[in-house]
């Protein structure tokens, strides 16, 4: 059986054959070289990309990624339509392609809301890990937000911790959410935050996005995995990114679990840019090009002694500025 047979079966939509030229669709799934694109009747068509396609833009090991829109040319009788262009971005979102250093890879594009799912337990998800993707979210102006999973396995400790986060990220300006895919505990308003917006999903493998995906939307049935008892780490389930349609409105954006989350290279003065109460306070630095490292009555470090900036912040901040950007 097809690429092209399987997705439809499990998408159960229509593809509707008739003979349409440079029609506008949503790329929904991308395998890197094949892509399911939706229409605005509903209909369905797996495509590949025109060739020189690939040589566009930046080295990114996906030129075409899930949330483009794209033009396609589809005769009647193929059994493949072709991508012929790209609709400008709105936005994108990337990480450097850890097998393939030169490159990136766009995670998504025209997206509204990224959020990283990340676990207190099961597996645990460092502090450093939701920072660089807060980062990169803040780097390429996507608003961004944390969805705390798994609340159902909490103690007490775990509640203390996940509140003090909570606590810490919000007076930054991120939105945080702590949920169950198993009860369905504050489903209510992460829901209200994401019907009709475009919402992207990413975080370490065994994060339960899929199982929440199932979740909050009814009849969904991805693949989902247990976690290794052994090394208490999540296995791939997603393979492909995915949008998956939210019934009251909205997509969500399932991408495929990943161990660590490569940064591309910030220029030097600009990382703290990305940190907002780090720049907010480095307007009373001494010097305006101080990078907060080892300059004189840096008013960023004094924020830091006094408690005004995290400790955990500022040493995601310094592991991004002296490039040790890999946190498990």
């Amino acid at each position: 059986m097809s690429f092209f047979s399987i997705s439809i079966k499990l998408l159960k939509e229509p593809v509707h054959f008739f003979y349409f030229r440079f029609m506008e669709g949503l790329v929904i799934k991308s395998t890197g070289s094949q892509y399911l694109v939706r229409f605005d009747d509903g209909s369905i068509l797996l495509c590949r990309i025109r060739g020189n396609m690939r040589m566009k833009d930046f080295e990114a090991t996906n030129p075409i990624t899930v949330g483009d829109r794209v033009e396609v040319d589809w005769k009647k009788g193929d059994d493949v339509g072709q991508i012929n262009n790209m609709l400008p971005r709105k936005n994108y979102i990337i990480r450097k392609s850890v097998k393939l250093s030169r490159q990136v890879q766009i995670l998504a594009s025209n997206i509204d809301r990224a959020f990283v799912v990340a676990t207190p337990v099961l597996p645990k998800t460092s502090l450093g890990f939701i920072d660089r993707f807060l980062a990169t979210a803040e780097a390429y102006n996507i608003s961004a937000g944390i969805i705390w999973n798994k609340a159902d396995l909490y103690d007490d400790e775990v509640w203390s911790f996940v509140d003090q986060t909570k606590e810490l990220y919000e007076s930054i300006g991120y939105k945080v959410f702590c949920v169950s895919a198993v009860n369905g505990f504050g489903f209510k308003s992460l829901l209200d935050e994401m019907n009709g917006k475009v919402n992207l999903f990413s975080g370490h493998s065994g994060v339960g996005k899929s199982s929440l995906i199932n979740a909050l939307i009814p009849g969904m049935k991805l693949k989902t995995a247990e976690i290794s008892a052994q090394h208490q780490k999540g296995k791939h389930t997603t393979t492909f990114a995915e949008m998956h349609m939210i019934p009251e409105g909205g997509y969500i954006i399932d991408t495929p679990g990943i161990r660590e989350f490569g940064m591309i290279d910030f220029d030097t003065y600009e990382v703290s840019h990305f940190f907002p109460e780090i720049f907010k306070v480095s307007k009373n630095c001494q010097y305006g090009n101080c990078i907060h490292l080892n300059e004189k009555d840096c008013a960023v470090k004094r924020a830091v002694e006094e408690g005004v900036i995290a400790e955990s912040r500022f040493d995601s901040y310094l592991s991004i500025l002296t490039k040790q950007d890999v946190f498990k």
